[in-house]
């Protein structure tokens, strides 16, 4: 039998480092989609920086949320 060699690698982050703050704003968006539109497309990117926040990517229906409403989805 050969032996496989490998490399694992792993990367750990806690609370409150940017891409947990990513994931979790865009897992909201997310959840707020399916809620309105179980059949929703939702491919959604999060950019963080100081006292900024980026939405890249797309939605399918478009029209579910204001730029209001996903703003206020943001900030929690």
């Amino acid at each position: 039998m050969t032996k496989h060699h490998y490399i694992f690698t792993s990367e750990s982050v806690s609370e409150g480092h940017p891409d947990k703050v990513c994931d979790r704003i865009s897992d909201t968006i997310l959840d707020a989609f399916l809620a309105r539109a179980p059949q929703a497309r939702v491919a959604v990117e999060t950019l963080v920086t100081t006292n900024l926040v980026v939405l890249a990517g797309e939605v399918r229906p478009d029209d579910l949320f204001s730029a209001t409403d996903i703003e206020a989805l943001v900030r929690g």
